[in-house]
């Protein structure tokens, strides 16, 4: 399995972007896609993530803000960041689960600037 994350970059405080992240390979139909994000020094925390039944789960910090949604081929993920604020800026990292297995994609810089 292989997670290919896009999106991010310099984003100005107030503004929206979007992320996007394509899983492909052996992926059991039955599985969460979620975004976390890690500040230098801070633990990976959750941003949001989506059930393949569409049930969605969202951190505090970006309720109301941030929206994340599936493609139609089900192995994309979007997030959808409106509203974005400096405390925002970190590196995304997409999450695909299903089973016992965990997989991560390699990292999205996202930074807003006030």
């Amino acid at each position: 399995v292989q997670l290919q994350a896009s999106g991010g970059g310099l984003v100005q405080a107030g503004d929206s972007t979007r992320l996007s992240c394509q899983a492909s390979g052996k992926i059991f139909r039955i599985n969460v896609m979620g975004w976390y994000r890690q500040t230098p020094g801070e633990q990976r925390e959750l941003v949001a993530s989506i059930s393949s039944g569409g049930t969605t789960n969202y951190g505090d910090s970006v309720k109301g803000r941030f929206t994340i949604s599936r493609g139609n081929d089900k192995n994309t993920v979007y997030l959808q960041m409106d509203n974005v604020k400096p405390e925002d800026t970190a590196v995304y990292y997409c999450r695909l689960s299903f089973t016992r297995y965990l997989f991560w994609g390699q990292g999205t810089q996202v930074t807003v600037s006030s």
